[in-house]
């Protein structure tokens, strides 16, 4: 499973690139917009072909699933420690941990977890330069969640991340930082089908 992440900010041609993946074979997109309001996401989620809306998690603005026939959500380390996953029945959620100790502890109400960083990441400079995390998925013990690597991950290490007993990866700055999105997801899944 390939899961991309979009920027924080809006991108030039983002929706058509992402609507361009989802052509390529993307299995989920994981739409992280944290400071645009109400009106702006629904005009970004307008322009993202609605055949692939069940496959959209939001991380922001939940109200708006029901409208988008979207059920899937993100709830970040902090909120979740907070007790907001709670709040979501019939629907799928994910969430972040930084260590496999607390990825260890996650109930089954979570489908996956994003684990990072793995690698130095590619977005965030100096973020991950000395992560041990990749190394310490073997030390994994959760069997009712997914584990999903993310950090730094692109078309040149992603075979190291499936290699690691991971479910599946996440790709933000391979995608988002590179001129050829479309060509590097297509390495991307080519490696990850092999």
């Amino acid at each position: 499973m390939i899961i991309i992440i979009t920027p924080e900010e809006i991108v030039q041609n983002e929706t058509e690139i992402i609507n361009g993946l989802f052509l390529e074979g993307l299995d989920l997109l994981h739409i992280r917009k944290p400071f645009i309001n109400n009106e702006e996401m629904k005009n970004f989620l307008d322009q993202i072909d609605s055949s692939y809306h069940a496959q959209v998690i939001l991380h922001s603005h939940y109200d708006l699933g029901k409208e988008y026939s979207i059920s899937r959500f993100h709830i970040r380390e902090k909120d979740r420690l907070e007790g907001l996953g709670t709040h979501f029945k019939n629907q799928i959620i994910s969430t972040s941990v930084h260590d496999v100790r607390m990825y260890n502890k996650l109930g089954k109400e979570w489908e996956y977890s994003f684990i990072s960083p793995v690698f130095p990441s590619i977005s965030k400079k100096g973020y991950g330069e000395n992560t041990t995390i990749l190394e310490n998925i073997k030390d994994r013990n959760n069997e009712d969640v997914k584990l999903i690597p993310l950090g730094g991950i692109n078309e040149n290490n992603i075979d190291k991340a499936f290699q690691s007993g991971a479910d599946g990866v996440a790709l933000l700055g391979a995608i988002w930082n590179n001129e050829q999105p479309l060509q590097v997801f297509r390495k991307c899944r080519q490696i990850a089908l092999s």
